[in-house]
């Protein structure tokens, strides 16, 4: 038996994507109840939801009755795969970190939903266009097969695990999310220094596409995914205009009134980064079609007036 309320169960919420989905939904009028590490912080973070419930990416625990009439789950949590330039490198225990937060923090999701005597309508469940893997300028959308490395491979476990929800009568979503702009976190974050510097310039090859999206489009697409019954399984979260590398420079450049003229060397960035280089020089060309074919509208579908927006 589902149910009609307006309770959503959000973890993840305190991420880049997460804090403006929790303003998006309190907008809305919806009841949100947190699951968070450090409940504490949450609350503090991100006041005004219903609930902060101790939670952690295990099979179960005493979180898992909260799920119990809930009308949706949100779940975007999992250890970063990277934290800019300086970040984590993916040593063997650090991947098998990023495999397990994702894997086993959504089958205890999805393991509290089958157990749930109201169970939700819908889980939204976050992944990336990471699944496709690398390749050059092939156009993908969700039909297309899977890659073969270890960002794919995480992509596809993590998939699997959300889709056993289905099993049980719930719709489920997968938000496979490319690079989200913002100046304060994340890839545009890291980009913006050199530029600001005026000693910006591609990441060599530069011909690697970076299927970006806008923030409001990101939430805009995750709120499709809540809300229109159409959405299940697969849908990519980019805009419709990827670009390459040396293009998105060149704008970003443009848009800053700072030259885009000092590449960055792949080989310093494999030998500072290690096989966590492949996430800037290596890329894939994404287009929504799933998004498109619903309807949905971009409200940034072009990158230079993305980046006037979050830049002005």
């Amino acid at each position: 038996m589902t149910n009609t309320s307006k309770r959503i169960i959000l973890t993840g919420a305190t991420g880049l994507i997460g804090t403006k989905l929790f303003a998006a939904l309190r907008e809305r009028g919806y009841e949100l109840v947190i699951f968070s590490r450090n409940p504490v912080k949450a609350r503090a973070t991100l006041p005004g939801a219903a609930e902060y419930i101790a939670w952690s990416p295990t099979e179960g625990g005493p979180w898992a009755t909260a799920i119990d009439g809930a009308h949706a789950v949100i779940h975007l949590a999992g250890a970063p795969i990277a934290q800019g330039l300086l970040g984590v490198r993916w040593t063997p225990e650090y991947k098998q970190e990023i495999l397990n937060s994702r894997v086993i923090g959504t089958r205890g999701i999805v393991n509290a939903i089958a157990a749930a005597e109201r169970r939700p309508a819908v889980l939204v469940n976050a992944s990336a266009i990471g699944y496709y893997g690398y390749r050059d300028d092939t156009p993908l959308d969700e039909s297309s097969p899977p890659g073969r490395d270890f960002v794919a491979e995480v992509c596809i476990a993590w998939e699997r695990e959300a889709s056993r929800a289905e099993e049980y009568g719930v719709r489920t979503a997968l938000i496979r999310t490319g690079i989200v702009l913002d100046p304060e976190r994340g890839a545009l974050a890291q980009l913006l220094l050199p530029f600001r510097l005026r000693t910006g310039g591609p990441i060599m090859p530069g011909t690697q596409y970076y299927s970006w999206i806008h923030p409001d489009d990101e939430i805009g697409i995750l709120l499709l995914a809540l809300e229109d019954e159409r959405v299940r399984g697969p849908i990519n979260a980019t805009a419709p205009n990827p670009q390459t590398n040396r293009t998105f420079c060149e704008t970003l450049g443009e848009v800053l009134g700072s030259p885009s003229w000092l590449p960055v060397p792949e080989f310093t960035l494999r030998i500072a980064l290690g096989e966590m280089a492949d996430l800037v020089t290596r890329g894939q060309r994404v287009l929504p079609k799933r998004a498109l074919e619903l309807g949905y509208s971009f409200r940034y579908p072009t990158l230079k007036p993305a980046l006037q927006d979050l830049l002005k």
